[in-house]
């Protein structure tokens, strides 16, 4: 098995905004919460941490305050996917220069590539990352899928380390893991499948719940790592409700919300992202007071 980054939670953290810009007092308290609680590792600007709104010089500011603010304490992966092949080659080499401890990076948007374009993509960035790489799959946000023998290919390059899979398909999670066996890890790419993935092999999950509850869902992935079986899974149903609450509305828009909710930041979004709606944030809140969050 290639050396994993991480194992169990990394969380895809929100990026702390306001009308003025990113807010590195409120994202500085953030890194350092979650690490006090024990995640294993995080993700920023990804999906959740809105890298698609940020201007590059807000995206790469961010990456380096995460690594400076981390400063070791756990590993820090940086979102460095885009449409456009130079600019992700560009954010990867920043982000390497940046120290980070490995790249992100999502299949491209709206281009709908062939799988061999796919190959192409993954293998120039591999090629130019001094840090492992993560295939990030989710094709009802992307257009595009990566099949499981694009993975296998792929999984044969030394840089490319392992896959966010967020398909929703656990069918094709499965096939990955028979396709690639030691030469990929599998990261869950969705909360409600921590449990299921980590069953076919694979050894964590990049989180969008672990930014409310950090300490919980890694001691959920570690029960399972441990063999207690019994506990981990009673974790994920229990957590369900709030994990369908969080995407009752396209993300990082509820988590946004729950966040600032908890304190954590302003509920603020840029376009197309808007807040929360009243009848969505109502449920959202609700599963929160439950948990007493």
């Amino acid at each position: 098995m290639k050396k994993p980054i991480f194992e169990g939670i990394a969380t895809a953290i929100i990026t702390p905004i306001t009308a003025e810009g990113i807010d590195y007092n409120a994202f500085a308290k953030l890194i350092d919460w979650q690490i006090d609680q024990g995640i294993d590792g995080i993700v920023v600007c990804g999906t959740t941490g809105e890298g698609s709104t940020l201007t590059d010089e807000e995206h790469k500011e961010a990456i380096a305050f995460a690594v400076r603010q981390a400063n070791g304490r756990v590993p820090i992966i940086a979102g460095t996917g885009s449409n456009d092949t130079a600019y992700a080659l560009e954010l990867t080499k920043f982000a390497c220069d940046a120290g980070v401890d490995g790249v992100l990076v999502v299949t491209p948007y709206y281009n709908k590539a062939t799988q061999n374009g796919l190959i192409k993509l993954f293998t120039s960035i591999a090629d130019a990352s001094t840090v492992p790489v993560i295939l990030y799959n989710v094709p009802s946000r992307t257009g595009v899928n990566l099949k499981p023998a694009t993975v296998s290919k792929l999984a044969e390059h030394p840089m490319i380390n392992a896959i966010k899979e967020a398909s929703g398909d656990i069918s094709q999670i499965a096939e990955v893991a028979h396709l690639c066996g030691e030469n990929i890890n599998i990261y869950s790419g969705n909360d409600d499948q921590i449990i299921p993935v980590m069953s076919l092999g694979g050894i964590g999950c990049i989180s969008v719940l672990s930014n409310l509850i950090p300490k919980e869902a890694s001691a959920m992935c570690k029960a399972y790592s441990e063999g207690d079986t019994k506990t981990a899974t009673a974790m994920q149903l229990k957590y369900l409700p709030l994990i369908n609450a969080l995407f009752s509305e396209v993300n990082p828009i509820p988590v946004k919300a729950a966040m600032a909710r908890m304190g954590f930041c302003e509920d603020y979004l840029r376009l197309p992202l808007t807040p929360m709606e009243d009848t969505t944030r109502k449920v959202l809140y609700n599963e929160m007071e439950k948990l007493g969050l």
